[in-house]
């Protein structure tokens, strides 16, 4: 047996360093499972085929270029400052310190709760093929099953990822073909004429308010490319390989959840039964390829969420583990933090510390982890739309390995759509209204602690891996 590999411990002088175990393509299977387009297509989008109807072909397009000019945001800010700390690290060598910080507690609280709602899901799906069991209780082993491989060597989790995701992919690939081998209705019904559910029975045509609304889920169906940036310590030429991995997997990710929307609303058999039903894509696969498949698919719609809570554990531990490097909390939680296991080099504590947290969360109520979670992804979206264009202004991404095209476009176009969004969700009363005061309350607390703790203390200290500071610069901000 080999020995276990030792790492030395970080100089006095620099921050702890994370083991640059990966490629461009195992970041990018690490990126698609958080991602996790099966879970997009099986548990968002039937949501959006409800407030839509077939029209969700239109705002899965529309999405799907909203997305392009988030990725090449997230591509150039990336390329400038590929550190484990994303997006707060990110905004905090941009904008300032202060802003930095406030995305920290927006993106923090979203990921640790974000696991429970995503974990819930397991329950369900299995379900399908086991019956009586506890969703929370499934959802909790989930996410500590998660905690415990995300430890492991990050080359082990590109690994494991990996098989979890061809596995994901086989199912939407299935899905896909019941639809396009069985066309009922022509593409240009959906394009020209969408419809949607009646009142009662029936369809009735889709206007584009409702099309437009719709579009504000299906956005967040695609969220999750950007945390390739968690990954760029770990990363080979980070530099490059993190903005090639962004683009790469918006790009499979519109494919893997555009196509197969699209082959269900071709290719369901009874548009009334399909709009009218509880369990679209169960009714869908069921009638199309039978009782037994349905199942099958179900297995692997679970295996789709536990990877994408593996997944997102791995990026959330390295938020935790950099917030600590930052010298974002006390003395000796800070130093716990930024332990790194001796053999993987993996910020286990952070880890272990995340998985508790998650797990916890998964028996709270799901409309309140949902109003939790809800829009704070549009203030921090915002936060980078205005990081990237305040960048080119004061240079501070002046050394990005990648430029967008047709700057400004991207970030200003991401910005008009991202004031629609939060007025979509000013206008809905059950969920959009109150998780934005929910965002608004997390801000304030996060900006108080910044100015009475932080502030006092002597500062908040942006640091990271020193090969990926740009010479000459204070990267504090």
């Amino acid at each position: 047996m080999a020995a276990p590999e030792v790492r030395p411990p970080a100089a006095a002088d620099r921050p702890p360093v994370l083991h640059r175990g990966l490629r461009t393509v195992g970041a990018l299977l690490i990126v698609l499972s958080a991602v996790t387009p099966a879970s997009s297509v099986f548990i968002i989008a039937p949501g959006v085929i409800t407030q839509a109807g077939t029209g969700a072909f239109l705002t899965f397009a529309a999405a799907g270029v909203v997305g392009i000019f988030m990725a090449f945001v997230y591509a150039e800010l990336s390329s400038a400052y590929p550190l484990t700390g994303g997006e707060y690290a990110i905004v905090g060598r941009t904008l300032g310190r202060m802003p930095g910080f406030v995305v920290l507690g927006l993106i923090l609280i979203t990921q640790l709760l974000i696991l429970a709602v995503i974990a819930l899901g397991v329950g369900t799906y299995l379900g399908v093929v086991v019956d009586g069991l506890n969703g929370p209780v499934v959802a909790a082993v989930t996410v500590a099953a998660a905690t415990v491989i995300a430890i492991f060597d990050i080359k082990v989790n590109a690994v494991v990822t990996g098989i979890f995701l061809a596995i994901e992919m086989l199912a939407l690939l299935i899905l896909s073909a019941l639809g396009f081998l069985h066309v009922e209705r022509s593409f240009t019904d959906l394009v020209a004429h969408p419809v949607v559910a009646a009142d009662g029975s029936g369809v009735t045509a889709a206007s584009a308010g409702l099309i437009a609304a719709a579009t504000a889920v299906a956005i967040f169906a695609y969220n999750g490319y950007g945390s390739a940036v968690y990954f760029g310590e770990e990363t080979h030429d980070a530099r490059k390989a993190i903005a090639r991995t962004i683009l790469w997997a918006l790009g499979i990710t519109v494919a893997a959840e555009l196509i197969p929307v699209t082959a269900v609303l071709l290719g369901a058999p009874d548009l009334d039964t399909l709009l009218h039903s509880d369990s679209m894509m169960e009714y869908f696969i069921t009638e199309r390829g039978g009782a037994t498949l349905n199942k099958v698919i179900s297995l692997a719609i679970a295996l789709a969420i536990l990877n994408a809570v593996i997944a997102i554990m791995l990026l959330t531990a390295r938020l935790i583990f950099s917030s600590g490097r930052d010298g974002t909390w006390s003395p000796r939680v800070d130093k716990a933090l930024t332990t790194l296991h001796p053999r993987f080099g993996t910020p286990w504590i952070a880890t272990v510390i995340g998985g508790v947290f998650s797990a916890a969360a998964c028996f709270l109520e799901e409309k309140f982890l949902l109003v939790v979670t809800g829009t704070s992804l549009v203030f921090v979206y915002g936060a980078l739309c205005l990081a990237v264009i305040a960048g080119r202004r004061n240079g501070t991404t002046a050394h990005a390995g990648y430029r967008m095209p047709w700057f400004p476009v991207a970030p200003v176009a991401a910005l008009l759509a991202l004031v629609y969004v939060v007025y979509q969700n000013a206008k809905d009363p059950e969920v959009g209204r109150p998780s934005l005061f929910v965002a608004l309350g997390v801000i304030a607390a996060a900006s108080a602690y910044f100015a009475l703790v932080l502030r006092r203390r002597g500062g908040w200290h942006l640091q990271g891996a020193a090969d990926e500071e740009p010479a000459g610069e204070d990267p504090t901000g």
